[in-house]
């Protein structure tokens, strides 16, 4: 596929879109509805599924497909993350109480920010995505928070293969920006994402560091512009900061 490294496997990569399907919501799907959402011959996953049955990634139930065992003892062993939902979620909690508006926890994955807490507005206005959403790291205030935390060479190695995309007037598109950007979101300890990633929405984030130290997950809440005024947007930074090192303090950092 133009685009796709000449690396990838496209076998394990629609096993793995595969295993993405299923969700809290979607706990059994069958193999033709998994065909019509990944654009595959219903021949080809009834193939995907033989195999990742065999290995106990999924499992044959009357409805069709869930998820099996194996992978909840690989879930088991990700304990960073457990840990992390575990001293997040009620901090998260009374964040929302606090500003009123959607609060995020986010990790980071190439040049993604991968959304794995999520807590939305109790307004009625609210800003909708779910847990497991990616969103370019450069166009949000968790993202940049979390790029910001990287050493050097590090973000010099991702940088040489960003792809920069203008999702808004706003985005920033080119490397030197950036650059600037993240310098500032590491002396000052926050980020922010001013209508980058969507059209009337913004957002501040701050860094949480686990027991060592390093910098694991970013903090954030999420707001429309009608709501953010710059008192309000500064009550909120102050919030999230304050937030973020409560989580972190939780983790041992």
């Amino acid at each position: 596929m133009e685009g796709r490294p000449s690396w990838e496997l496209t076998s394990v990569r629609n096993a793995a879109r595969l295993l993405k399907e299923f969700s809290r919501t979607d706990r059994e799907l069958g193999v033709s509805e998994l065909a019509r959402r990944l654009g595959l011959a219903t021949s080809t996953v009834h193939r995907l599924l033989a195999t990742l049955a065999a290995e106990r990634l999924v499992e044959r139930v009357p409805g069709g497909y869930r998820l099996g065992i194996a992978l909840f003892d690989l879930g088991a062993s990700v304990s960073p993350h457990l840990d992390l939902h575990e001293a997040a979620m009620p901090v998260m909690a009374t964040l929302r109480h606090t500003t009123g508006e959607t609060v995020q926890l986010a990790v980071l994955d190439g040049m993604e920010s991968v959304y794995i807490d999520r807590l939305e507005s109790p307004h009625t206005v609210r800003i909708f995505s779910r847990v497991g959403t990616r969103l370019p790291a450069t166009t949000t205030s968790t993202g940049k928070t979390l790029l910001a935390a990287l050493p050097a060479a590090e973000l010099d190695r991702r940088l040489a293969h960003w792809v920069p995309r203008r999702h808004t007037p706003f985005t920033i598109v080119d490397e030197p920006t950036l650059r600037t950007r993240l310098r500032e979101v590491a002396e000052r300890g926050w980020a922010e994402n001013r209508e980058e990633s969507r059209v009337g929405v913004v957002s501040v984030g701050a860094p949480v560091r686990g027991a060592d130290g390093d910098v694991i997950a970013a903090l954030s809440v999420a707001a429309p512009t009608d709501r953010a005024a710059p008192a309000t947007l500064h009550r909120i930074r102050v919030a999230v900061v304050d937030a973020a090192a409560v989580v972190s303090r939780r983790l041992g950092g």
